[in-house]
């Protein structure tokens, strides 16, 4: 077995990449959007960082099922909107 088989072997099939990038997506954009709102509406002391974990784990499972339902609208609208190549 070579490196790069190896390399190769461990990646996921191009048929999960709408579900790794939900995955990813939610999960920055979840911790953003927790960070952000908790601050905004209670402030920034030293419970901060668990008010933000508890609103995360209700935020991120909610915005995974949202990228997932979102994504192939928003991508419609992209190519309706930028020329391709």
């Amino acid at each position: 077995m070579t490196a790069d088989f190896t390399a190769r072997s461990r990646k996921l099939h191009p048929r999960y990449t709408p579900f790794v990038f939900a995955f990813f997506m939610a999960g920055i954009m979840g911790l953003l959007m927790s960070s952000v709102i908790v601050a905004a509406s209670s402030g920034i002391d030293a419970s901060f960082p668990n008010r933000v974990i508890e609103a995360y784990v209700l935020a991120a499972p909610v915005a995974f099922f949202c990228v997932l339902l979102v994504r192939p609208v928003v991508a419609r609208i992209v190519s309706l909107i930028v020329r391709s190549c």
